[in-house]
């Protein structure tokens, strides 16, 4: 679960925020913020994994609310201003929602935040605890269907779309096979062939320029051996 705080100082933001966050059940509503003093008080005695951050707000605006934190969580920035877009990236931003933002491109949003390797992790694996799974919102047609990362076995390109393949069942997005990847975590996946990537930790065996996986054989192709030989690194 990603718990999360919303800083604006509009409440009709706050608002659309939520009621996206409401559709996603990995996502848990912590506090509203209308200032970044407010925010700063809040943070002080309470933990969250994910902000949502408009620049734009009275007393502080919102980088100069970043740069104020130490050891800052996940930050998604929503705002109506793109020209800022470059020095949040360069703050470490996850991602940069311009108003008014969409469902989808919401969506997106939290997708890399989910797979990024955050401080929900960090949190997670103190002491011997299980880490928390990770899941990932795919859109079949006009479905969002929410997918355990652990299960994806491989994927596969498919003209304009992507075949998903998990434990249970093949899904197809509209998404080409590159942006697919971007959503995957370095550490997990691996491309091998120009139309697939496949899941380390499914892999059972290599035998020449086949990787089986349970009952799937994926090729690998001559331009991606290299990163089949870091495997054996």
């Amino acid at each position: 679960m990603i718990t999360y705080i919303i800083i604006d100082d509009e409440h009709i933001a706050h608002d659309i925020i939520k009621g996206y966050c409401d559709m996603l059940p990995n996502l848990e509503f912590k506090a509203n913020c209308y200032d970044a003093i407010e925010a700063i008080d809040y943070l002080n005695k309470h933990e969250v994994d994910l902000i949502f951050l408009d620049l734009n707000m009275p007393k502080l605006k919102g980088f100069e609310f970043l740069r104020t934190l130490t050891s800052p969580p996940k930050v998604v920035v929503t705002t109506a201003y793109s020209e800022f877009a470059i020095e949040g990236y360069e703050l470490n931003v996850i991602d940069y929602l311009l108003k008014p933002f969409s469902f989808e491109r919401f969506l997106s949003a939290i997708n890399k935040a989910t797979t990024s390797n955050t401080k929900i992790i960090e949190k997670e694996n103190k002491g011997n605890i299980k880490p928390e799974e990770k899941y990932i919102f795919l859109k079949q047609n006009n479905s969002h269907i929410q997918v355990d990362l652990n299960s994806i076995l491989f994927i596969e390109a498919s003209g304009n779309y992507t075949k998903v393949v998990t434990l249970k069942d093949t899904i197809t997005i509209r998404e080409k096979i590159s942006d697919t990847i971007q959503m995957l975590s370095d550490n997990d996946f691996i491309q091998v062939h120009k139309s697939f990537a496949v899941a380390k930790k499914h892999i059972n065996s290599i035998e020449g320029n086949r990787i089986y996986i349970q009952d799937h054989v994926v090729p690998i192709g001559k331009l991606y051996k290299t990163n089949i030989n870091q495997l054996f690194k």
